[in-house]
């Protein structure tokens, strides 16, 4: 959500690196340069960069390329991932003398990662904006990516307009690595929802009333919501191809449960979700999706899923025609 003093834009002015295309990362340089956005990608996996020249981008030899880029986005996997692109050997940041305006990181990190990559920027006169991200790649296609951002809020306002390209538009929450906190705290919640969903759904399975009806009633209640309605295919159709696994929600927990040690805030709902979440991941399932939890809640349940044969809107059709 940007405001009024959000500074005009007209795109293909800025000179846009990005680093990182995978699911995410892909989707997101393309929504940047279907936009009209000037946008030079660089990924590991050179192949992954290439095609993104369907929808226009440009595609950068080294990270070294994007040195002189206005703005540089990543969008990587691990805090080492992030480090490496940035302040390793051929990284963003290795030649002092030859640097970008600032840097926009969309990976999901820890407040410790992102405070020391902060502090690498500011030491080379960059600037950086912790920018997590909420969503999949189809979420991204259809244009519902949301985006929480801190850091310095003069830097933010020239890049909001990027911003609003992504998605719904982003939201500004303060200095340092408060973006952070946010989807630390966004994301235990997706494991509290979640795990109630696998809860309430068995439970009106095992009384004996199909998934299929059940969550198309709760998704046109008011208990229903964006997540409740893309997540019920897979509770649907039983189908856990990855979009955020039971080890990575289970970090996020981890994460939130830190952060409240710290500031003294008891979690007894969070606690009890992070069990079940535990649970999906002592079993071995961890190349799944986290809709395991459903398969879970009904194995202790005593009930045997089965896949139904329905129709299950998810709610983001855009992403298809996209």
């Amino acid at each position: 959500m940007t405001d009024a003093t959000t500074e005009s834009h007209t795109p293909g002015t800025l000179r846009i690196g990005w680093i990182g295309a995978g699911r995410m990362g892909a989707a997101m340089a393309g929504r940047l340069a279907k936009a009209g956005e000037d946008v030079t990608v660089w990924n590991r996996t050179r192949s992954k960069a290439e095609a993104l020249t369907e929808v226009g981008c440009a595609v950068a030899d080294t990270i070294s390329d994007l040195r002189g880029h206005d703005v540089v986005f990543t969008m990587v996997s691990t805090p080492a991932d992030l480090e490496q692109v940035l302040t390793g050997e051929g990284g963003l940041l290795a030649d002092p003398d030859h640097v970008p305006g600032a840097v926009v990181d969309c990976s999901t990190v820890s407040t410790e990662s992102s405070a020391a990559m902060r502090a690498a920027c500011a030491e080379r006169g960059v600037d950086f904006l912790a920018s997590p991200v909420s969503g999949n790649g189809k979420v991204v296609r259809a244009g519902g990516l949301t985006l929480v951002v801190s850091g310095p809020e003069e830097t933010y306002l020239k890049v909001a307009p990027l911003l609003d390209h992504l998605g719904k538009g982003s939201t500004y929450v303060g200095e340092g690595e408060l973006a952070r906190l946010a989807k630390i705290c966004h994301n235990v919640m997706l494991g509290v929802v979640t795990q109630n969903l696998a809860e309430i759904t068995v439970l009106a399975e095992k009384g004996g009333i199909s998934r299929a009806a059940f969550l198309e009633f709760l998704n046109k209640s008011v208990m229903g919501s964006v997540f409740t309605t893309y997540k019920s295919p897979a509770f649907v159709h039983l189908d856990y191809t990855p979009t955020f696994t039971p080890v990575l929600l289970r970090k996020d927990f981890d994460l939130g449960f830190a952060a409240a040690h710290d500031l003294d805030v008891p979690m007894p709902v969070a606690a009890a979700a992070a069990a079940a979440v535990q649970g999906t991941v002592s079993s071995g399932r961890v190349e799944e999706d986290f809709a395991i939890l459903l398969d879970q809640q009904a194995m202790l349940s005593g009930l045997t899923l089965k896949p139904e044969d329905a129709f299950v809107d998810d709610g983001l059709s855009a992403a298809d025609e996209a």
